[in-house]
């Protein structure tokens, strides 16, 4: 019992030194080739979700916490603007954009392809008066509309926040909805209408 208390300490040192000796860059080929060999493909999630875009793979050399130069923010946020599709209507229906929003499902290994997707804002978000269960990883947007109003330039920023976050703030936690096609047009303009519309629960 006593030779167990001694070699497990000792095993997790050695384990240490060795991944000290490790660069970044291999320490970062150790960590994707793992979490290859760790997934495997089922239903909608295939293996290519683990491959980054450029974004990601720039956002990835900082820790969380971690300050990000100015000139890599900026080269993001230009490149990541300039991608964005507007649609010819910018605010659907609000109505459809609350259904959107309280949808969680879509793209996991055990959802089918003809199952709604959805944003599943409430995961990060305060919205509504009346959702009393939300997360909090995000800022609340009770009221966005009322305090903002629904301008056409605040029109255009709301969609193209939820179209692609990273063209406002680097590297950000939000997903990038419409950049990933996550959402379709009709949804990310109704969700639009959810934030901005006065009827909306959101405003009231």
């Amino acid at each position: 019992m006593k030779t167990n208390l001694i070699l497990v300490p000792a095993a997790v040192l050695v384990l240490a030194g060795c991944a000290t000796s490790l660069s970044e860059g291999e320490a970062q080929q150790r960590s994707l080739s793992m979490m290859k060999s760790s997934f495997k493909a089922q239903g909608q999630a295939s293996l290519a979700r683990l491959d980054q875009d450029e974004v990601q793979a720039i956002c990835s050399k900082y820790r969380p916490g971690e300050s990000i130069p100015k000139e890599v923010t900026e080269k993001i946020e230009k490149a990541q603007f300039a991608a964005i599709k507007y649609p010819a209507k910018l605010m659907g229906n609000w109505q459809a954009g609350e259904r959107v929003a309280q949808i969680g499902t879509g793209f996991q290994f055990s959802d089918g392809p003809s199952a709604p997707v959805g944003a599943n804002c409430y995961a990060c978000h305060q919205m509504s008066k009346q959702e009393i269960s939300y997360g909090t990883i995000g800022p609340s947007l009770y009221q966005y509309g009322k305090l903002r109003g629904v301008s056409e330039p605040m029109q255009k920023y709301t969609y193209g926040k939820i179209y692609n976050s990273n063209a406002y703030s680097a590297c950000s936690n939000m997903p990038r909805f419409g950049h990933n096609k996550i959402l379709t047009e009709a949804q990310m303009a109704d969700l639009t209408a959810l934030l901005l519309d006065p009827a909306s629960p959101v405003n009231q």
